[in-house]
């Protein structure tokens, strides 16, 4: 039973992912409470990378130079809670990731009621104001029905203007998984929207 037992904790400790040394010197300060060390060297190690997924995501130096720095905030945060548990790069990129998803969909919306402002202070039409932001609502209860992680995706793709690799990227899956994410999402909003033409 004694063998049984080792052999199980043998194999156990095989699957996990092998740690460079920078990545075990983090870990160590995170189990140990040195949240500050562990913050330090997750930007000296992996500050680069975040940086640039960031600057993949937005399109701007000096806005991915801010999301960086907030990713690594949220990181030191979630130290607490951390468990450590595959890529601790993987763990960072998907801080920065979600963060600048939020940051890039919020900046669309932004920019979309700015331009329905300048619209309407060119054209008098109120009636075709009043078109516009119909359609709106209608695309974003349409893109409510799309899973969130392939309503991420395809985000990411024309929202962005990402590459399918770029968007793998930021995901934290391959190019291919990408491809189908996106795929799959076009295909409920045609499916959606020809079930609202048809009445269904």
């Amino acid at each position: 039973m004694g063998h049984t037992a080792e052999a199980g904790t043998n194999r156990a400790q095989s699957d996990q992912p092998k740690l460079s040394p920078e990545d075990e010197a983090i870990r160590g300060a995170i189990t140990e409470g040195r949240y500050r060390d562990a913050l330090s060297l997750c930007a000296r190690h992996h500050g680069a990378a975040i940086g640039r997924l960031c600057m993949a995501l937005t399109g701007s130096s000096s806005e991915a130079d801010g999301l960086a720095q907030e990713t690594l905030l949220d990181a030191h945060a979630g130290f607490a809670g951390y468990r450590s548990e595959g890529s601790l790069r993987g763990w960072l990129l998907t801080i920065a990731r979600r963060k600048c998803a939020r940051h890039v969909e919020r900046s669309s919306r932004q920019r979309s009621r700015l331009r329905l402002v300048v619209d309407a202070s060119r054209n008098d039409n109120t009636e075709e104001l009043l078109v516009l932001r119909q359609r709106a609502e209608k695309a974003r209860a349409m893109l409510e029905q799309v899973r969130p992680s392939e309503r991420e995706a395809l985000w990411l793709r024309y929202g962005s203007e990402l590459s399918f690799r770029e968007v793998g990227l930021a995901c934290g899956i391959e190019e291919a998984a990408a491809r189908k994410r996106v795929s799959r999402a076009l295909s409920k909003l045609r499916d959606v929207a020809g079930s609202k033409e048809t009445g269904r």
